[in-house]
């Protein structure tokens, strides 16, 4: 990866070592690189993450339901009393890494070296966040995290069924509670017309967002194993063509595919199949890819001039890579708790299960 950005043309040999060509250079070209890698970083995770915030708790506030009330002329309405509203926090974390940490190390580490440290911090910076996003995502409990300036915070899943009244859905008069995490009750060996979990997953999301003609831009990212049956045994299923083969004039082809990450198998029942391997075997996270994602990005205030993303802070302006470290300050909670539908596929019957290690 850094070689990518041209960190490694400061160096003309494997002979040539960090120390030759200066500290300070390679450390400037290295907060260079971080930048890029930060920006990419977020473009790469705003189907799911809809921006950072300071902020360690917001209010969410809601419409109340039901009719107009009938009046005469001697006596007015009621007072309508607007009482829906619900509380998200976020935590915010300290993660770390080192390229190296003493002068041998560092005398003897060439343009070659550098490449495979910076590329290993990137690697399990990405894995961290990812693991992150997804732990918000398919735990289905209440967390609570200890801020050690705020106090304790309760960090929430998507809807869960707790006791929060959401907006009235299509079709209803009044707000109720909901929950966001299904089990399909059938195995995914045993998908097919009948047992499909893509409408389902759709219409929890279209009861809150809305319908529209030609459908809407809902992407179910699959496992692995969920997406192949998907492709395979769904009639009807409109996959994405093979770029190397030149299709016939009779057959239908996908358009306007959208930006997620992983490989888009198709579309079926109105909805985007695609294959992210990083989603354990037998889940589905649903999301509308037009409405606000799910969650927040939780980072410093910025009176405390700390940085966001992941930073290499040193502590010697001579020799700034003796004393540096990596370090990323953030936290991911769920902020708009109706975008977003896990679901389990499972024949087991006994609701949803938190996967093993979320």
């Amino acid at each position: 990866m850094a070689s990518r950005y041209g960190l490694l043309t400061l160096f003309d040999s494997d002979r040539e070592f960090v120390n030759t060509v200066g500290q300070s250079i390679v450390y400037d070209a290295i907060t260079d690189l971080a930048v890029r890698w930060n920006a990419d970083m977020q473009a790469a995770t705003q189907v799911f993450v809809t921006g950072q915030t300071s902020d360690f708790k917001i209010r969410y506030k809601s419409p109340g339901g039901g009719h107009m009330q009938r009046t005469r002329q001697q006596s007015g309405p009621g007072v309508v009393k607007v009482y829906g509203q619900w509380d998200v926090a976020f935590p915010l974390e300290e993660f770390g890494d080192a390229i190296a940490d003493n002068e041998v190390d560092l005398a003897y580490m060439t343009g070659g070296d550098l490449n495979r440290h910076l590329s290993t911090i990137f690697l399990r910076a990405t894995n961290t966040y990812r693991y992150e996003m997804l732990k918000a995502l398919l735990n289905n409990t209440q967390d609570s995290f200890v801020d050690e300036r705020k106090g304790t915070l309760l960090i929430e899943p998507l809807a869960n069924g707790d006791a929060v009244v959401y907006p009235p859905v299509l079709g209803a008069e009044d707000g109720a509670v909901d929950d966001h995490y299904l089990e399909a009750a059938y195995a995914v060996t045993s998908i097919s017309d009948t047992n499909n979990p893509l409408p389902v997953g759709r219409d929890e999301l279209e009861e809150h967002f809305g319908t529209s003609a030609g459908g809407e831009n809902i992407v179910a990212l699959c496992a692995k194993d969920v997406s192949d049956e998907l492709a395979n045994e769904l009639t009807n299923f409109v996959a994405v063509p093979d770029q190397f083969v030149r299709l016939g004039v009779d057959t239908d082809v996908p358009i306007g595919l959208p930006s997620v990450p992983g490989k888009i198998r198709g579309r079926h029942s109105g909805v985007w199949v695609v294959e992210w391997r990083w989603l354990p075997a037998t889940y589905i996270i649903f999301l509308h890819l037009q409405e606000e994602p799910p969650l927040l990005e939780r980072v410093d205030i910025p009176e405390t001039g700390l940085a966001s993303g992941l930073q290499l802070v040193a502590n010697d302006e001579v020799y700034p890579l003796h004393k540096a470290t990596w370090r990323w300050r953030f936290g991911l909670g769920v902020a708009n708790r109706l975008n977003g539908v896990a679901m389990e596929v499972n024949v087991a019957g006994d609701g949803y299960d938190v996967p093993s290690g979320y």
